[in-house]
């Protein structure tokens, strides 16, 4: 039985200089499939069919990304797809998975450094909070000098889910890296490295609070 970590290379559709990103996402595993070398002029296709040409970046510099976008999303997917699924057993969301991660790797963590990284609202941050809290996840305990301060630690419960967590996400990116070897990784690193940095000390307006909250 194949390990559903790995990748499985697949056939990725050439059509007249295009490669259909959709196909290569949603083809069925084939053990016997291989990538196909592609053309100069490669492309993507939207799920709506829509081809977007190689060039397009080349001859409008305003063109949207939509190749990279599509990966994005769907890389994005993948990457939560499982850690979503063991959630929703403990009756949690994306956003509860986001707090537990930062409490565990910075044990102690003031509720408005917190807020501070997740960049959302104290409401949406404190009714996740509390049901993590309810349910043994998390301890809150007042800060040493400031009783008013609240410092955030995981519980040994707590550690155990992220760590359920963050290893089923690990093999997925060590399976992903795993054909790129150390340059490839560095320039994977590199690359979200720069994109997140994009997005530095932007405050969320009030719909992407809501947005937030549909994705708790």
């Amino acid at each position: 039985m194949n390990d559903p970590f790995v990748p499985t290379l697949i056939e990725v559709t050439i059509v007249h200089d295009y490669v259909n990103m959709a196909d290569v996402i949603s083809s069925p595993s084939d053990s016997s499939s291989r990538v196909r070398a592609a053309p100069a002029r490669v492309a993507a296709t939207t799920r709506s069919g829509a081809i977007i040409p190689a060039d397009a970046g080349e001859a409008d510099p305003e063109a949207p990304q939509y190749d990279l976008i599509e990966l994005l999303f769907f890389a994005y997917r993948a990457f939560i797809g499982r850690p979503d699924r063991v959630l929703a057993e403990f009756g949690f969301g994306r956003a509860h998975h986001r707090v537990l991660h930062f409490v565990v790797r910075n044990p102690g963590i003031r509720v408005a450094d917190l807020l501070d990284i997740l960049k959302i609202t104290k409401q949406s941050l404190g009714r996740v909070l509390k049901q993590l809290i309810d349910t043994g996840f998390i301890d809150q305990r007042p800060g040493p000098d400031d009783r008013r301060e609240r410092l955030l630690y995981a519980t040994e419960a707590g550690k155990q889910l992220s760590f359920r967590l963050s290893m089923l996400q690990s093999r997925q990116i060590e399976a992903a890296l795993g054909g790129l070897g150390p340059e490839g990784a560095g320039d994977v690193r590199r690359f979200l490295t720069l994109l997140a940095a994009t997005d530095a000390g932007e405050k969320r307006s009030g719909a992407a609070t809501e947005a937030d909250e549909e994705d708790a």
